[in-house]
């Protein structure tokens, strides 16, 4: 089966084009600066003797239908596809789903008017959403397409869990409760725990987290999300590339007294100018990290800030779980920066977590163990794969809804 993975922005499309049958991922692009004269498309696939092959173009682009075409047929130029039969469902990353959604949908027109509502929870996201799904089913009208939602596989999480302490009308009315985001990516390192493990997926219990530069950790009990970092907005939870995380409702207040910046100033400080950048100007772990090793110690600080408060969801997501099979990393972070794994595992032997270093400074493709023989809470470290998750899911999705 043949899917196609669209992730829509609003002046973007990134894609990745799979054949599940072989299990791998043929094409991938990203195509930017929609609706300007230089919009650019860099495409990447495998040609019929399995060479990768790199193309980069430009060409004025008006809009998303018109990106949507260029990206047809430069799939179809890569031997691909030949007609709408070569391609069975296209699979669209969408990032809230509210409460409506709990699962991946098929979409109609009622499913693109039920997404439409939610844009208030995702102003920035959803619409761009909305815009790749409607423009896609106008370019392949006869292909099932499927809404893949970043909240979804959170929406297990119990009350006690997603309500927040505040006037109960504010939940009823307005929707403000606990979401999470990263969902996809959380669902995949799951499954991939679990057979890891050789344990059934509903009896797998797990700490996983999503390292980027957006970050989050979900507690997984019984293979499904109990609680996760992220909240009515992925600015709560661990410190990231530029979002706080984790702060004092009142500062938002305080500010907006002493400084006179508008409530929306304010957010997109918290967005955007926070995290790590806000700590020692640097956004990118990887830049942190060169610089720390050069003695460089706001970039120090900001490395073992994050360690810290890594520890600190890790330590209460064990108090809601009891049981941990394993607590996973995952995600650029989580894959490749093994001083932020040593610095959240340092001495928590008495709960059974024991890192070895040696272990964990190695890279090896797939999944990689890092902990000591022995070690009760095993400690994985688990390469995502959102896209391939999104076509998997879209592909099921198909299948159940096809008439028998």
């Amino acid at each position: 089966m043949n899917i196609l993975v669209i992730n829509s922005g609003s002046s973007s499309i990134k894609y990745e084009y799979f054949d599940l049958e072989k299990h791998q991922a043929l094409a991938s692009g990203i195509l930017e600066r929609i609706g300007e004269t230089n919009a650019s498309l860099t495409h990447r696939h495998q040609d019929a003797q399995g060479h990768v092959q790199n193309t980069r173009s430009e060409q004025p682009l008006p809009d998303h239908r018109a990106g949507l075409e260029w990206i047809g047929s430069m799939l179809k130029e890569s031997g691909l596809t030949h007609g709408s039969n070569d391609l069975h469902g296209i699979g669209h990353r969408v990032v809230h789903g509210g409460e409506l959604f709990k699962e991946p949908t098929l979409i109609n027109e009622e499913v693109i008017a039920a997404i439409l509502t939610q844009s208030p929870l995702a102003p920035l996201h959803n619409p761009a959403n909305l815009t790749g799904i409607e423009e896609a089913c106008r370019f392949a009208p006869h292909v099932p397409q499927v809404a893949v939602f970043d909240t979804a596989f959170h929406q297990t999480i119990p009350a006690v869990a997603y309500q927040y302490a505040i006037p109960r009308d504010l939940y009823q009315k307005y929707h403000v409760r606990r979401y999470g985001f990263h969902g996809t990516s959380h669902r995949y390192v799951t499954q991939q725990a679990a057979h890891h493990l050789e344990k059934p997926l509903d009896q797998v219990n797990l700490i996983v987290f999503h390292l980027g530069n957006g970050a989050s950790v979900a507690a997984i009990r019984d293979g499904q999300s109990v609680d996760t970092s992220m909240g009515m907005t992925p600015l709560e939870g661990l410190i990231m590339g530029t979002r706080c995380g984790d702060i004092d409702p009142s500062i938002i207040f305080y500010l907006g007294r002493v400084t006179d910046q508008s409530p929306q100033e304010i957010e997109a400080k918290l967005n955007k100018e926070s995290g790590l950048k806000g700590i020692c100007g640097a956004s990118d772990m990887r830049e942190v990290v060169r610089r720390m090793e050069a003695d460089d110690e706001q970039a120090r600080l900001a490395h073992d800030m994050v360690a810290y408060r890594i520890k600190k969801y890790l330590g209460a997501y064990y108090a809601v779980l009891g049981r941990v099979d394993a607590v996973v990393f995952t995600g650029g972070i989580g894959e490749n920066v093994h001083s932020i794994r040593a610095k959240v595992c340092e001495d928590l032997e008495s709960l059974g977590i024991e890192l070895d270093p040696h272990k964990n400074i190695q890279r090896t493709k797939g999944i990689q163990e890092i902990h000591k023989n022995g070690s009760l809470t095993k400690l994985l470290v688990i390469p995502t794969n959102e896209e391939l998750q999104i076509a998997q899911l879209t592909a099921a999705c198909i299948k159940d809804h096809r008439p028998t």
